[in-house]
Order: C-alpha cells, then sequence, then structure tokens
C-alpha cells in the first residue's frame, strides 16, 4: 500500500467516523427511525450503483425516454439508422448538424431540396450578401424566394452525407428548416412505424 493510498483511507475513515457519529447523536432515542433511514439509504446506493454498472444497457431506455420528452431528439437504434418520435402537431423533426452546426429540421417529402432559414444560414457562416434570390420554393406562408448553395456535411445521428446541396430561404419567410428530398434520396430508405420516422443509411 503506498503512502498516497493510506492518506486516502485515512480520509475515508475519519469521515465515515464523523458522519457515525453525527448520526447517533441527531438519533439518540429514536433506534427505529435510523435503522429505517440507513436501509432507505442503503437501497438508494444499491439502485444508483445498479443503473451505473449497467449504463450502457439501460440507454436505450433512456434514449426512448428522451424522444417522448425532447422533440427532434434522435435515438441511434442500430448502425446506420436513426429514429424520431413524432411531435404533437403531427409533424417529424429531426436535430441534426449542418456543417458541424445543431439544427432542427423539418421532415418534408414535398420539398425538393434541404432549405434553410436565412436566420440558421447565417449560424453556419453562409454569407448572405453573396446569395442570389433566383429560385422560387413552396412554404406555408406562400412561394417564396430562395438562393442556391451547398453544405460541406449534413448529418443525423450516424447518417452523414457530404457537399449536400441546399436552399437559403429569404428572411422571416420559413419558420423551419425542411429536410428535402435531395437528403431522403441519397439514403437507402426510410419509414413511419408506431408514430416514430426511421432512416436507414447507405
Amino acid at each position: 500500500m503506498t503512502t498516497g493510498d493510506m492518506v486516502v483511507r485515512t480520509i475515508w475513515a475519519i469521515g465515515l467516523i464523523v458522519l457515525a457519529s453525527s448520526m447517533l447523536v441527531r438519533y439518540r432515542g429514536h433506534f427505529a427511525s435510523l435503522i429505517r433511514d440507513l436501509l432507505v439509504w442503503a437501497a438508494l446506493g444499491i439502485f444508483f450503483l445498479g443503473a451505473y454498472a449497467y449504463r450502457d444497457a439501460l440507454r436505450p431506455v433512456y434514449e426512448r425516454v428522451q424522444a417522448e420528452i425532447q422533440p427532434g431528439y434522435v435515438i441511434d437504434s442500430k448502425p446506420g439508422i436513426a429514429e424520431v418520435a413524432r411531435r404533437r402537431d403531427g409533424h417529424f423533426v429531426l436535430r441534426m448538424k449542418a456543417n458541424g452546426v445543431d439544427l432542427p429540421f423539418l421532415f418534408d417529402t414535398g420539398a425538393s431540396l434541404v432549405t434553410l432559414r436565412a436566420e440558421d444560414a447565417r449560424k453556419l457562416g453562409i454569407d448572405m450578401k453573396s446569395l442570389r434570390f433566383t429560385e422560387t420554393v413552396s412554404t406555408a406562408n406562400g412561394v417564396a424566394r430562395a438562393a442556391l448553395t451547398r453544405l460541406d456535411s449534413l448529418s443525423v445521428g450516424s447518417i452523414s452525407q457530404r457537399r449536400v446541396e441546399a436552399m437559403v430561404a429569404r428572411e422571416g419567410a420559413l419558420n423551419e428548416n425542411l429536410l428535402g428530398q435531395n437528403f431522403l434520396d441519397g439514403l437507402a430508405g426510410y419509414g413511419v412505424e408506431n408514430g416514430r420516422l426511421a432512416l436507414r443509411g447507405r
């Protein structure tokens, strides 16, 4: 045993003695309460130790709960498969990374190209002044002008695509970024089952 180990064990021993002494003073004359509280703390300790020991096995449970309470939370259920729960309004929104930046995208098979809000395009460092808004895009607010650009990368879970063609809508034209058909065409497939959207990478 090294000197360092002895010091650590001594500190632990002193701490336990101080804790035991304080508990004896607090519970003097209340032995039943002392036993009850010790059992509660022991049960909690065993629970958290078990949760830590089986953290990898419990991860799918944690992800399922997160998907239900956090819209857009993506579950990597299997390698190359990303799942997301349906939002309360019936749509699917996925938390993705565009050029390494976290952004939400609305799953939209009606959009031909991935389309960004102007506000989010700025987060990616896209120079709005250099864009030419010569394209048209259909939005919930009607037809709007958009500009062509290209994303170095766009990924969701373990699925990633490089050099993705995209459009940037004019300021205020979009409420949400759109995950368009050009990204979806690059997948092995996608489908909806039991209120969950599953994307399958190639």
